[in-house]
């Protein structure tokens, strides 16, 4: 009988030694969730909304030449001059472009999943999928998708939380 009362006991001290989630970790996990729901439509949206894009490229194209759109609209669209190659590369590139950032949604959730778990891999599969997104439009869209405020803004929030997560590396222990 006291054997049987050992093992419980020695199950039940193994239960409570589990390391719990640091705030930090969690709070960042759910954010990477969140924004990870948002890429996924993002991802989806210029998938569908690609050939909406290629048809009315010369629309586009009028408005911001005649002054039609705001200077912070403007601001975050590319030169004029590449915004022609653009919308069409990204029409006749967009199943890579579809897949690849599929791939990269579901590496960073993952990679988040692993780190609530406390695994170490995890991090290393959030960055890939952080930085996944860039290469890809640089392959198949070009470098001057890289110009403009929208691209300032997601490159700095794809570092603000890398940083954010090398902060919290020290926790993942598995």
């Amino acid at each position: 009988m006291s054997d049987q009362n050992t093992t419980a006991d020695s199950l039940n001290i193994n239960e409570f030694d589990k390391p719990k989630l640091p705030t930090g970790l969690n709070i960042l996990t759910i954010l990477t969730f969140i924004g990870c729901a948002l890429q996924l439509v993002g991802v989806l949206f210029s998938f569908f909304g690609a050939k909406k894009n290629f048809d009315e490229r010369d629309k586009m194209l009028s408005q911001i030449s005649s002054g039609e759109m705001p200077a912070w609209a403007k601001s975050m669209m590319p030169d004029p001059a590449h915004y022609e190659e653009m919308v069409t590369k990204t029409y006749e590139n967009r199943l890579p472009l579809l897949l690849l950032g599929l791939i990269a949604v579901g590496l960073c959730f993952y990679g988040a999943l692993q780190m609530r778990k406390l695994k170490k891999q995890g991090f290393m599969l959030y960055i890939v999928g952080q930085i996944l997104p860039f290469i890809t439009q640089a392959l198949f869209i070009g470098m001057f998708v890289f110009a403009g405020v929208g691209f300032g803004i997601g490159i700095g929030l794809t570092l603000l939380f890398i940083l954010l997560y090398v902060t919290q590396r020290k926790h993942l222990i598995y």
